[in-house]
């Protein structure tokens, strides 16, 4: 982790999907930088160990795909940390893994609400506190190397992932002149259960190995490699302090340069 010296400390930070994978990650580093964390996810089963090791400062169960749920935990989570510096969207789920003609419509429903509607949600709730502050604030959205490119199987996840894009893009015109910095990091394939799922899945509907299929996501990417949960925190605490105060409407890989997402 990067030198922050100081500067996140006190900082007041929301998380979506913070209980688990990137989220959770990301969580314990802001903490470590002396940042107050609250998060909400649909799976609460790590939120007991995360505030026993104090990486969160307030968790609550709720659901990102729905306003309602979401608005109850703004409420709860502001009162407890007192205000909103920096908000991070990174609710998401992989979607269907199939040929866009078999993808059933509740499926798509569900990718583009999860994936691009509680990024709407998390920054309509969380904008009006961040303008309190008079002194800006980091908004980051999680999106993904598929914001580049298209993506066989993967249609209802790359058309969220290209959405958040634009979002990003708007959200940054409309309020720089507050001084409130919104950008985009798109990870690549972050190792971890979440691939590995998204992977057996392919080689399923494909008739491969999962060994095969993985081997193909490496030969995609510049790095040969996946990139760790630790690259994307890292990006995100660069963002979220003064040394990216001057960074917005920005959509930045980290990813090892994906050269390509074809699979055909």
């Amino acid at each position: 982790m990067f030198e922050t010296s100081q500067s996140l400390k006190d900082k007041r930070v929301i998380i979506s999907a913070g209980g688990n994978g990137i989220g959770a990650v990301m969580a314990k580093m802001f903490s470590a930088a002396g940042a107050k964390v609250a998060i909400f996810d649909l799976d609460d089963s790590n939120f007991e160990n995360m505030l026993k090791k104090g990486h969160v400062a307030f968790a609550a169960k709720a659901d990102a795909s729905s306003f309602d749920q979401t608005e109850t935990f703004f409420k709860n989570a502001v009162d407890y940390i007192d205000g909103v510096d920096v908000l991070i969207n990174n609710a998401g789920i992989a979607g269907p893994n199939a040929l866009l003609e078999n993808i059933i419509p509740d499926e798509w429903d569900k990718t583009i609400t999860v994936d691009l509607n509680s990024a709407f949600y998390c920054s309509k709730l969380a904008i009006p506190y961040i303008k309190k502050n008079n002194d800006g604030g980091s908004i980051i959205n999680i999106a993904s190397s598929a914001s580049f490119f298209g993506f066989p199987l993967r249609s209802p996840y790359t058309a969220a992932k290209w959405g958040l894009i634009g979002l990003t893009k708007t959200m940054a015109m409309e309020l720089g002149d507050q001084q409130i910095r919104v950008n985009a990091i798109c990870p690549g394939s972050v190792a971890g259960k979440r691939i590995d799922t998204v992977m057996q899945k392919e080689a399923e509907t494909r008739g491969l190995s999962f060994e095969d299929v993985k081997a193909s996501y490496t030969k995609q990417v510049s790095l040969k490699t996946f990139v760790e949960a630790e690259d994307i925190g890292n990006m995100a605490l660069f963002l979220a302090s003064p040394m990216g105060s001057k960074i917005s409407g920005q959509v930045l890989g980290v990813d090892g340069h994906t050269e390509t997402l074809t699979q055909f």
